[in-house]
C-alpha cells in the first residue's frame, strides 16, 4: 500500500505500541503513493512491481475523522482486492473505474446514505474511498483478505491514540495474557 511492502517486526506492534518499545515500527507511512502515473495503463513499468520493504503505520488521533481513497491498478497482474479494516467500520462514501480524480470524483460520494461496512472490494483498475471515526483508541491491521496478497505485503497498521477521558483509553492487557 503506497508502495510499502509491510514486513511483520519480530516484537507485536501492539505490544510495542502498550509498552513503548522503540525501534519496533516507523510512524511515517505516506499519505500519498511516491509515484503518481496512470494506475490502470495496460503496461507499467517494472520499478513500479518493486516497493519500499518497511513497518511503517499511520498514527490517528482519537475521534479525528479518516478519508481514505484506495486505487487499483495493472501492477503485477491487478485483481480485485477485498479490503478489510479489523476495530473499526467504515462508510463507504464512493467508487468507480479508472485513476481517483480528486477533484471531480468526491463530488459524486454518497454523503446521505453510504453503505456501513468492514470489508468492501476494491475493483482492478477502479477505486474506491471510505470514512470511519476513530474512535476506538489501539492497533488495527487494514489489508487485502487474499492470503496470497498477504504474504506480498499488502496490509497496513493504524494506530488510534487514546482520547483524553478514561473510556477512550486503551485498556491495558490483563494480567494472564500469554506473551506472543
Amino acid at each position: 500500500m503506497n508502495n510499502i511492502s509491510f514486513i511483520f517486526p519480530s516484537i507485536d506492534i501492539l505490544q510495542a505500541y502498550y509498552g513503548h518499545i522503540k525501534g519496533v515500527y516507523g510512524d511515517h507511512f505516506p499519505k500519498f503513493p511516491p509515484h503518481i502515473f496512470n494506475f490502470t495503463a495496460d503496461y507499467l513499468p517494472l520499478i513500479l512491481e518493486i516497493p519500499k520493504l518497511g513497518t511503517e503505520v499511520y498514527v490517528l488521533d482519537y475521534n479525528s475523522i479518516v478519508e481514505i481513497f484506495f486505487q487499483g491498478t495493472n501492477v503485477v497482474a491487478g485483481v480485485d482486492h477485498p479490503m478489510h479494516l479489523h476495530g473499526h467500520n467504515f462508510y463507504v462514501v464512493g467508487l468507480g473505474m479508472g485513476n481517483f480524480e480528486p477533484e471531480k470524483d468526491p463530488l459524486g460520494y454518497n454523503l446521505i446514505d453510504p453503505p456501513c461496512m468492514n470489508t468492501f472490494t476494491l475493483p482492478k483498475n477502479g477505486w474506491s474511498a471510505i470514512r470511519f471515526q476513530a474512535d476506538n483508541p489501539g492497533v488495527w491491521f487494514m489489508h487485502c483478505h487474499l492470503d496470497r496478497h498477504l504474504s506480498w505485503g499488502m496490509e497496513m497498521v493504524f494506530i488510534v491514540r487514546d482520547g483524553d477521558y478514561l473510556d477512550e483509553r486503551m485498556l491495558p492487557p490483563p494480567p494472564d495474557m500469554p506473551p506472543c
